[in-house]
């Protein structure tokens, strides 16, 4: 069979599909393969009519045909017409696509995981480039870029030797529109007003404005586009949170009543010895088990106010019918100030425990402590993220047969997030009435847990004159990554009637750096609760209700059993501080902080070769595209590493611990590997309309950039159970998959299809934290140590209970403490007789045991003849060997982000009028390893099943002008996360809806 000669490259190829695309005029063309087949039965005398389709229709037809025509397995998403995509957010758009599911950053799509595998196993491109990852972190941040100025995004489920590496899940292409490919003068201006829900501090309405320019000239040879957006969000995020779970904390002996649901212990061995509190070890409680106590529990509220900016200029110019030369620029910056306040309780356990009750998990859903404070936090920061790319192409068709490609583009994303003016850090304070009796955690009803407090002489609340400071802390993190890429990329047409039909071939440089410098002040002020009570006024002070706080959870608002808090000043505040205390400084970057500083650096070379063949078997068209791609990779990294010198325990609840003054050095490490990355795709159509799909191929993923750093790092505060530390692997291998895909579609109607695809994933080289326990030389325990001992048996000896408040105050009194001169106050410091302490040190190490995951996903699509209506659904089912075991003790390595998923989508269009109404589910899901402040053996997070309602309204006045009203999350989804259990409560977050609307003018 004799085909075209028509090449295109992959940045090329989509646009073309979409031919004056809707990001360049509101139209569908005749699909690319229909014209190029009847191009060669037309004369250069023939007038063609197209059919233009515009709209929500025209969207899904466009995208229909895509998958429909692709090689491989290849879903899309195509704007609706000139600057209007499917959603306002890229990542939302994305989990309209099946097998795609996002997470959410302040009630927004942020990050997406692919057929159960996170944000750092999918790679995205822009148009075609790599992009750097946002942070320490491979995987982009969506809700930073806009989507205006977008035309398509391309999601490659299958391997393609032709695509940079690094899409294990899925790599994402979002393209934008060129002006060649649709001549003329276009341009589209919008504006919104969006209001949100949970406002509470900025505007009520704030500015989203957006603005699109097309134009070509001189024949049609040189062009310019550009797009550009800017929008403010005001919001309020309102949350209760656990920030972890330790296991097996003490046997509560000093507890006078409990409720203990656990099964009984069969025999010794079946007990569980204690490893919490070293007083208690050893002893057993007669029970099967272990128990889970939460470390503590607060109530909090952030006000934020992001401000975005997004802009992309293309200049083209073709000084031949058959060469194009192009250069663009990206430009993204958001700006995001936090404000959050909150207030909470700490638990100590051991002594503390005055009475409890477990479930059968062991798990704590209500206990009674002695002691403490009443802490209320403020925190401050602005974060500044800046991303900028500009890139060169060059096309060229040589001749009829063979075309050639060059590409190159440097790209970078800087972030900061100490631009508060008045500190350059970011900025947390901690105060509180310290002269709790008693407190109560309670989980036994509602969404959320609740706290109650006793106070002094039968007060029923705390008093603002009892407010104490106990610590300030100031740190900074700036960081950059970047990536610099140049591809070449050829292709060769071949004319002769033959089963060959072309052949591809590439090279590609690229190099990936991250770097960065972090600062921690370590504590400032008092670094405990020391009667400075006279520092801060009580007309400082404003109590408020919490009628309106978490007031969307079952328990939350007044029905909290605590049901106050003290509002105040964080400026005041640090500013009565910095005078109070000499030496008190917000540099996050002092000689007695904790600084770290990296750099690294991966570069990789790569080369393809891809061929195209067709074939028809019993009169049944076959297609077969079959491509091998190499890679190698080099890792440089070079990290800080700082001199450790002694541990404080500063108070009965924090520690410290402190460095040498001018011992860091920096240390090195390399890494390298190479992979094959093999891919065959088969498309057989079985009938008109009808096809089948085969995929083999092999997919990597790069280890996060976070545990490539070489090095090693300490908790700087190195509470009990929290004596952690982490170390970095330069030398780790990249996630392998092998993966088999098979497909059926069918294309029933113009518009309408129904497919089902079976896809199996088998992965190795996943990363595990390999956990060391060591000993650093002379960073020694006082907790454990003589002085210690000798303050419990004393205690013992009054009969007085041994608390870690009584325990602290009893070795200060006997005369343990040393004046600490950084902050006025005596301290217990480590002495030589301690012994030291035992670190738990994690270190990523590739797993030797390879993983599964398989699944299914069905869509259908379908339009209700010439309604006007439309509906389309789509669900995943995702299944794996890899599933996190909530009955083990120990760190484990499960896949993270595996669940199923639905979306259903339902429309009406007409002349006038277009309606959308959409539903994204997705099941609970692992969502990470390790807890903040939770034990040792990395307990899991899970995330709780969501559901999340969105519409759109818009409005014709005519060809031009359009009225638009959009809702977001409009039946006020929040957000759940647990630990191993339900009742392991981590965190609820509420945000409310928000909604958009305005008015596009379109020519």
């Amino acid at each position: 069979m004799k085909h075209n000669k028509f090449f295109r490259t992959r940045i090329s190829a989509a646009v073309s599909l979409v031919l004056g695309s809707a990001m360049m005029g509101s139209a569908m063309m005749v699909p690319v393969h229909a014209q190029e087949n009847e191009t060669n039965n037309l004369d250069e005398e023939t007038t063609v009519e197209i059919i233009e389709i515009s709209g929500i229709r025209g969207s899904l037809a466009r995208s229909q045909d895509i998958k429909r025509s692709s090689s491989g397995i290849v879903d899309a998403i195509s704007a609706e017409e000139m600057g209007k995509f499917p959603d306002t957010n890229l990542a939302e758009s994305l989990q309209r696509i099946t097998g795609i599911t996002i997470s959410r950053n302040n009630n927004e799509g942020s990050q997406i995981t692919a057929r159960g595998f996170g944000p750092d196993f999918n790679l995205l491109l822009l148009n075609g480039r790599q992009m750097p990852g946002t942070g320490n972190s491979r995987s982009f941040n969506l809700e930073n870029l806009s989507s205006e100025g977008v035309s398509e995004l391309l999601v490659y489920k299958s391997g393609r030797p032709d695509v940079p590496s690094g899409g294990l899940g899925v790599t994402v292409d979002i393209l934008t529109a060129k002006p060649l490919s649709s001549p003329g003068l276009k341009y589209s201006v919008s504006a919104k007003g969006l209001y949100d829900e949970s406002n509470v501090e900025g505007d009520d309405v704030t500015p989203e404005i957006a603005a699109l320019y097309s134009q070509t000239f001189a024949d049609d040879t040189i062009g310019v586009s550009l797009s550009a957006s800017y929008q403010e969000r005001s919001f309020q995020q309102q949350s209760a949170n656990i920030p972890g779970w330790l296991a097996n904390t003490g046997a509560f002996s000093s507890a006078s009543s409990f409720v203990d649901l656990r099964p009984d212990a069969m025999s010794e061995e079946e007990d569980i010895a204690v490893n919490g509190n070293p007083a208690l070890a050893g002893a057993l409680d007669g029970k099967a088990g272990p128990t889970f106590m939460p470390r503590q529990i607060s109530y909090d509220l952030r006000d934020i106010q992001r401000e975005r900016t997004n802009a992309h200029l293309t200049l083209q110019w073709a000084p031949t019918d058959n060469m194009t030369l192009s250069a663009d620029y990206m430009m993204a910056e958001s700006q995001t100030a936090n404000e959050g306040y909150g207030f909470g309780i700490w638990f100590n356990f051991g002594g503390n425990v005055d009475s409890y009750e477990l479930d059968e998990n062991g798990t704590a859903v209500r206990f009674t402590e002695v002691d403490n404070d009443f802490a209320h936090s403020r925190t401050s920061d602005t974060l500044l993220v800046e991303q900028k790319s500009i890139g060169f192409n060059f096309e060229w068709f040589i001749n009829d047969d063979f075309a050639v490609e060059l590409d190159y583009h440097d790209s970078s994303v800087e972030t900061d997030n100490g631009l508060d003016s008045g500190t350059n850090a970011s900025s947390l304070l901690i105060i509180a009435p310290n002269n709790i009796v008693n407190k109560t955690y309670d989980f036994t009803s509602g969404q959320i847990p609740n706290f109650e407090m006793t106070w002094p002489n039968g007060a029923a609340e705390a008093s603002a004159s009892d407010i104490d400071p106990l610590f300030a802390q100031f740190s900074r993190g700036i960081g950059e990554s970047g990536v610099k890429q140049f591809q070449f990329n050829s292709q060769w047409t071949n004319p002769n009637d033959s089963f060959l039909t072309n052949v591809k071939f590439g090279l590609a440089h690229t190099e990936q750096t991250f770097g960065g410098r972090s600062g921690f002040s370590g504590n400032q002020g008092p670094n405990g609760y020391n009667g400075n009570q006279a520092i801060f006024p009580d007309s400082m002070f404003t109590r408020v209700a919490t009628d309106d706080l978490l007031d969307d959870f079952d328990g939350g608002g007044a029905n909290l059993s605590t049901n106050y808090y003290f509002d105040w000043d964080l400026g005041e505040a640090l500013s009565r501080m910095a005078t109070f205390f000499p030496g008190f400084t917000s540099d996050p970057f002092n000689e007695n902080g904790q600084i770290s500083e990296n750099d690294l650096t991966e570069t990789t070379q790569s080369a393809y070769l891809n061929a195209s063949m067709y074939f028809e078997i019993a009169d049944m068209p076959l297609d077969v595209n079959v491509g091998l791609r190499y890679e190698e990779t080099e890792v440089d990294s070079n990290n800080l590493q700082r001199a450790e010198d002694f541990v404080v325990w500063s108070n009965p609840t924090e520690w410290q611990l402190r460095f040498q003054s001018g011992g860091d050095t920096f240390v090195n490490g390399t890494g390298e590997h190479d992979v094959l990355l093999p891919a065959i795709d088969f498309k057989l159509e079985i009938q008109e309309d009808l096809f089948a799909r085969m995929s083999f191929g092999k997919t990597i993923s790069r280890a996060p950039l976070g545990n490539l750093n070489v090095g090693r790092s300490l908790s700087a505060n190195p509470k009990p159970d929290s004596r952690i530390g982490s170390a970095g692997n330069p030398s780790l291998d990249p996630f392998e998959s092998v993966n088999f895909d098979v497909a059926a579609e069918w294309y029933y109607e113009e518009s309408s299809y129904v497919s089902l695809t079976y896809f199996r994933k088998d992965v190795k080289n996943f990363i595990s934290d390999g956990l060391n326990i060591i000993t650093v030389d002379n960073l020694r325990d006082p907790l454990i140590g003589p002085r210690a001992n000798a303050a419990r048996a004393a205690l013992e000896a009054e009969g007085l209970p041994l608390t870690v408040t009584n325990v602290w105050e009893r070795i200060i009194a006997d005369g343990g403490g040393v004046d600490d001169a950084c902050c006025q106050t005596q301290i217990v410091r480590q002495n030589a007789d301690d012994p030291l302490i035992e670190w738990q040190v994690s270190q990523p190490v590739n797993d030797p045991d390879s993983k599964t995951v398989d699944g299914i996903e069905f869509a259908i699509q379908h339009m209700f003849w010439d309604t006007g209506f439309g509906a389309s659904f789509n669900t995943t089912i995702v299944n794996s060997d890899t599933e996190y075991d909530v009955s083990l003790l120990a760190v484990q390595s499960p896949l993270i982000g595996v669940s199923d998923s639905a979306n259903i989508q339902l429309f009406y269009e007409d002349d006038s009028w277009s309606v959308k109404l959409t539903h994204a589910w997705r099941d609970s899901y692992l969502a990470g390893v390790g807890q903040t402040q939770g034990s040792a053996d990395a307990p899991p997070q899970f995330i709780e099943e969501t559901n999340i309602t969105d519409f759109s309204v818009n409005y014709s006045y005519d060809e031009n002008l359009t009225f638009f009203l959009e809702g977001y999350n409009i039946t006020n989804e929040v957000e759940e996360g647990y630990g191993r259990y339900r009742n392991q409560f981590l965190f609820g977050r509420q945000y409310g809806a928000r909604y958009g609307f305005g008015a596009r003018y379109s020519f």
